[in-house]
C-alpha cells in the first residue's frame, strides 16, 4: 500500500517536473507617452494621483507550443488637487513562450498568470524609464497580483453571463 502512495507522488512530481516554458523573445509593441502638463504648462504644486489599469490577452502562435502574452497597461496620472492630467502611458508588452508538459485544462490559467508574472519586471523597468525620461518622477508598479486578476476577470465574466442569458 505504501509503494502505491510513493508510485503516485513520484508520477505527481515527475509530472509537474515535465513543464518547460522559455521565454523565447518579449518587446514592446506599442507605447505612448502622453506628457499633458507640459503641453498645457501647468505650473505650480502638483500631487499626482496614479491609475494603473491592466489587461492581458495570450494567443496560440503557428508554431508548435509557442505561445504569445499581452500585457496591455494604462497609466493615467492627475493632480489631485484640481483633477488635471498630468500624463497617459499606454503600452503593450508582449512575451513569446514556448510551453510543454502543462495541462490542456490548465493551459489558460497558465498563460495569463504564470507568462505576465515572467514579463512584469521588465514591463515595470520600461514604465519608470519613460516617466523618468518624461519629465516625472519614476513610477515604480507595485507588483500586481496577477492570480487575483484572473479570478476577479473570470468572476466578472460569470455575473455577465446570466444577465446576457436574461436578455
Amino acid at each position: 500500500m505504501a509503494e502505491q502512495e510513493n508510485g503516485a507522488a513520484d508520477a505527481a512530481t515527475q509530472a509537474q517536473a515535465q513543464v518547460k516554458l522559455n521565454v523565447l523573445t518579449q518587446f514592446v509593441r506599442d507605447l505612448s507617452f502622453e506628457n499633458i502638463l507640459a503641453q498645457r504648462g501647468i505650473g505650480g504644486d502638483v500631487q499626482p494621483d496614479v491609475q494603473v489599469a491592466v489587461n492581458l490577452d495570450a494567443k496560440k502562435r503557428s508554431a508548435e507550443n509557442q505561445y504569445e502574452v499581452t500585457t496591455k497597461i494604462t497609466v493615467n496620472s492627475k493632480n489631485k488637487s484640481s483633477e488635471e492630467p498630468l500624463f497617459l502611458l499606454e503600452m503593450e508588452y508582449v512575451g513569446v513562450f514556448h510551453i510543454e508538459g502543462v495541462p490542456e485544462d490548465q493551459l489558460h490559467p497558465f498563460l495569463l498568470i504564470e507568462c505576465p508574472r515572467m514579463t512584469f519586471p521588465f514591463l515595470r523597468r520600461i514604465v519608470s524609464d519613460v516617466t523618468r525620461d518624461g519629465g516625472f518622477p519614476p513610477l515604480n508598479l507595485e507588483t500586481i497580483d496577477f492570480m487575483k486578476l484572473y479570478r476577479n476577470e473570470i468572476a466578472r465574466r460569470q455575473a455577465e453571463t446570466p444577465k446576457k442569458a436574461d436578455a
